[in-house]
């Protein structure tokens, strides 16, 4: 493993990072080797990488992080909207000296990603997708109903959970909102523009089937619109096509997603 052009720390790092009006909880692996940073899907948390970086290794800078509300530690914000989740991306960056890093996004942490990518191409080694970031229509006003209907549903008993961590501390309002803002980022002239712009090497690793709140086959008719961002932008493929659904796929497909780490690490050691 080549070293990286940050300042590394010899040992690992767990504490909070202050941004804006909260802060967040951070483990950082520390070590020389090239920083990879792991974005949640939307309401999930860092735990859910454990083996993804078991997978990879030592020889790789793993850091995680919990979003505003998210996981145990991290603390309730007045602001839970996509741009305070890329701005905490430069947080927890600046927080641990990291220059340039490899960024992992699953699902809403994919859209991160790919907006970070394209924002920061001189500090982004490349970006890996995990079955998120496919630009596609999927909002309509029927589809902003069931979402809300859907929060609204769950609202009894999420908040029984959130001393474990596993839901989020955000009301059932602001889950819906969240994943509303997603649905119109995600509008193939929101999306689709972002992606065309992306100038470092991007692999996605797509899962199959469905998702939670999805119906029939959507998911798969959604992830038909890579066909046109692999076709536009020669930065960006397709890594793996696997078996594991949307929710599973980092507990079942994590060997191609570090294989997939690999690659776009590779590609940038070659100057690509």
């Amino acid at each position: 493993m080549t070293k990286n052009s940050s300042s590394s720390t010899d040992s690992k790092w767990t504490g909070m990072v202050p941004v804006d009006d909260t802060a967040l909880a951070v483990t950082d692996t520390g070590g020389s080797g090239i920083p990879v940073v792991y974005l949640n899907g939307q309401f999930a948390t860092q735990g859910y990488w454990r083996r993804v970086v078991a997978e990879l290794g030592t020889g790789w800078r793993h850091i995680t992080y919990d979003e505003r509300a998210r996981g145990r530690k991290s603390k309730r914000s007045a602001d839970y909207s996509f741009e305070a989740a890329v701005r905490d991306v430069d947080a927890v960056l600046a927080a641990r000296g990291v220059d340039r890093a490899l960024l992992v996004g699953w699902s809403y942490g994919a859209v991160v990603a790919a907006h970070w990518a394209g924002r920061n191409p001189d500090r982004a080694l490349g970006a890996v997708l995990v079955d998120g970031a496919f630009p596609y229509d999927w909002l309509d006003e029927a589809m902003e109903q069931r979402i809300r209907k859907l929060f609204r549903r769950m609202g009894w008993f999420t908040p029984l959970l959130r001393p474990t961590g596993l839901t989020p501390r955000m009301t059932a309002e602001q889950q819906a909102n969240s994943n509303i803002e997603l649905g119109r980022l995600s509008r193939e002239r929101e999306l689709g523009p972002v992606l065309d712009n992306i100038t470092v090497p991007v692999r996605y690793v797509v899962a199959s089937g469905t998702s939670f709140g999805s119906r029939g086959d959507e998911q798969e008719r959604i992830r038909t619109s890579l066909d046109t961002v692999t076709a536009r932008n020669a930065n960006i493929h397709i890594s793996a096509k696997v078996a594991g659904n949307h929710g599973a796929i980092l507990r079942k497909e994590f060997p191609a997603i570090a294989e997939a780490v690999r690659e776009v690490a590779a590609l940038d050691r070659g100057g690509h």
